[in-house]
């Protein structure tokens, strides 16, 4: 069973499917140069029941959705940081795609292009002062005073786009603020129903879990990848039957990529690199690796957000940096799509729990074997679907046995690269997008705001 959580698909009924919308468009509001930017990162800087409720119930089918008729609902998504655009890209596709109406309101992406919108519109209205001038300095420090300036006048932006799309669901995907959005938050609440995901979940309640509460109160739900992450709300007070359970869909392959070596022996770490990513137990596991795979080698690809030449320094200490292809700082995504062509098992050494990774999705994609900490949806996802490996955090001869299985077990190997394939049958954009819709369908149903009714 996939989902634990509660959620009944109420029976919609409409005369006939509405046609997918065929144009995208993009509203550009002081459009600047604008994959993923880290927004614990940006936010740091500135500043019993039944059984069968415990357990969930498999969603079916009802047979109206399954020959294709569904009510089209308005939708706006907010991602305000420009956090993580190609998720809120592909989920406002996949929604569009379904014959919904759908608005991203977002922020300028300062790492490079982002894709072109298919079937919804995108407004870029967050921020857009701070995007343009620091377009070529992204991570500088120095935009954040002018950013915290912009934020008034940028939720008041939004508000009155709001007014204007009238949508029938707000789902924010990002908050900047917790202390700060909950006012305008509740204030839409007050109009129209509200959906807030967690991608964070584990992240925001170990920061500032008092500021997130309210937040987690305000929203008429709360939708996270993990089953765990599920339960960690069940434990603060969010009643099951407000929290949806979406798997992060997978990413599909990037850009067009060179053939690579299948029965290879490089490991990759994909990513922005921080600390809790524990690249250095990466590092240390090494040498023990190539004590079995002596043509073992490491190729470290990202973003560093944290100092890179502890990292460095400590290869050189290990002996292993000859070894190692450092490939720091943001990577387009055929530079992207190579670096995974080239890599025989990707490594996900996280100290910390995480409720959802990009990085998981696009390895996934790429058909790739996986050794992953037990933590979170990392464990999880692996686990459910045969990916690869799990191994205990900061473990590090696991993590090196773990390495060594997939790297000279072509058996091993093989089972990891079919469950792969399951995993990409199983979480499709598609399956996320008829998730959410009925999530949507629910809200609006049961939500008449003064002087309707629902006809």
């Amino acid at each position: 069973m996939l989902d634990r959580v509660l959620h009944h698909r109420p029976e919609l009924q409409h005369p006939e499917r509405p046609p997918i919308l065929a144009g995208a468009h993009l509203a550009e509001e002081h459009r600047s140069a604008g994959v993923e930017e880290d927004p614990d990162d940006d936010r740091q800087q500135h500043g019993g029941a039944e059984k069968q409720e415990e357990e969930g119930q498999d969603r079916v089918c009802d047979p109206l959705d399954c020959a294709g008729y569904h009510r089209p609902v308005r939708v706006a998504l907010i991602d305000a940081g420009a956090y993580t655009p190609p998720y809120d890209h592909r989920l406002a596709a996949a929604l569009a795609g379904r014959g919904h109406e759908v608005t991203l309101l977002t922020a300028p992406f300062r790492f490079g292009e982002v894709p072109e919108p298919v079937g919804y519109r995108r407004i870029e209205l967050f921020f857009p002062l701070s995007s343009s001038l620091f377009a070529h300095a992204p991570r500088s420090r120095a935009r954040l005073p002018l950013k915290a300036l912009e934020y008034g006048p940028s939720m008041r932006r939004a508000r009155r786009r709001l007014e204007t799309l009238d949508p029938d669901v707000v789902h924010v995907q990002w908050l900047f603020r917790p202390e700060l959005d909950l006012r305008w938050l509740r204030a839409v609440g007050a109009e129209r129903p509200t959906v807030f995901t967690a991608h964070d979940l584990a992240g925001m309640l170990s920061r500032r879990r008092e500021s997130w509460l309210p937040v987690l109160e305000a929203v008429d739900r709360v939708v996270v990848h993990s089953r765990r992450g599920a339960d960690e709300l069940v434990e603060l007070g969010v009643p099951r039957a407000r929290i949806a359970r979406i798997p992060h869909p997978v990413f599909e392959r990037a850009g067009t990529a060179a053939d690579g070596d299948a029965r290879g022996q490089t490991l990759l770490f994909f990513g922005l690199i921080r600390a809790y990513k524990g690249v250095d137990l990466l590092l240390r596991a090494l040498p023990l690796v190539a004590r079995d795979r002596p043509d073992v080698r490491l190729v470290v690809a990202g973003d560093p957000l944290d100092s890179i030449e502890p990292l460095q320094s400590l290869a050189t200490e290990l002996g292993v940096n000859e070894r190692i292809d450092w490939r720091l700082g943001f990577l387009p995504d055929d530079e992207v799509a190579n670096v995974l062509a080239a890599a025989s098992v990707v490594v996900l050494p996280y100290r910390l729990r995480v409720d959802a990774s990009g990085v998981l999705a696009l390895a996934i994609g790429h058909g790739l074997p996986i050794v992953a900490s037990d933590v979170g949806s990392l464990g999880e996802t692996v686990t459910e679907f045969g990916l690869g490996e799990v191994v205990p955090p900061e473990d590090v001869e696991a993590l090196a046995a773990a390495c060594v299985r997939l790297l000279g077990d072509d058996g091993r190997r093989d089972e990891a690269v079919r469950g792969a394939a399951k995993a990409r049958e199983a979480l499709t954009w598609e399956a996320a997008a008829r998730e959410h819709e009925a999530l949507y369908a629910e809200l609006v149903r049961d939500h008449t705001r003064p002087g309707e009714s629902l006809p």
